[in-house]
């Protein structure tokens, strides 16, 4: 199974971000992985739809949109319509989670589920058959730079086990604290979509950090 390398814009130059976006588009990144924060579902704030505007009018890459907010459903068009391809919302952010990842397939985008490092991964499976991918944090939401919590490997084991039987074509996506020493380990628990921001950004070479992430198995 092919590993899809989706880089964090989080650990991007925001002063230079459209370097960092000719490097992209240069390099063996699949996706691009962009972090929304609204400073309530995480201690954090980054950025909303006008900056998913510039980066689509500049990438070559699908946008990969992971929206850590409260109450998701009431920016879904939003994203859309400034360049979103796949959209993950947070199981612990969304009541009516059903709702939410049909209102994202209406738009056309793909629709992910994202869970945190303390939620249980059986919680999901009433609505694993309904989704594209399943974002594990692998880190607590919020920042850039984090340990990788070392339990990831059994939730992203179990996810893959069950998806075989009733989602097959489910992707696993694992955020947090992934670089060059966890990329084998994680595939071969069944993770096929990596998000890497620390590890590519403060490379001295990025598109060597992203080639070697891409062609580690």
């Amino acid at each position: 199974m092919a590993l899809i390398i989706s880089p964090s814009l989080l650990s991007a130059n925001f002063m230079n971000l459209k370097a960092d976006i000719d490097m992209l588009n240069r390099s063996q990144a699949d996706w691009l992985h962009l972090d929304i924060m609204d400073g309530h579902f995480v201690p954090n704030i980054t950025f909303g739809m006008p900056i998913i505007k510039q980066i689509k009018a500049h990438t070559t890459k699908p946008l990969d949109v992971h929206l850590m907010i409260e109450k998701p459903e009431r920016y879904i068009s939003l994203f859309c319509e400034s360049g979103a391809d796949i959209i993950t919302v947070h199981f612990e952010g969304s009541i009516h989670l059903h709702r939410t990842i049909y209102q994202i397939k209406d738009t056309g985008a793909k629709a992910g589920v994202a869970i945190n490092p303390h939620t249980s991964a059986e919680l999901l499976w009433d609505i694993l058959p309904d989704i594209d991918m399943v974002l594990v944090m692998s880190v607590n939401p919020g920042y850039g730079g984090q340990k990788f919590i070392e339990h990831s490997y059994d939730k992203i084991r179990a996810i893959r086990e069950k998806a075989n039987k009733i989602n097959p074509n489910l992707m696993i996506q694992v955020d947090g604290g992934v670089d060059n020493t966890n990329v084998k380990k994680l595939a071969q628990a069944g993770a096929n979509v990596l998000v890497a921001g620390s590890y590519v950004f403060n490379a001295q070479d990025p598109e060597v950090a992203i080639a070697t992430l891409k062609n580690a198995l």
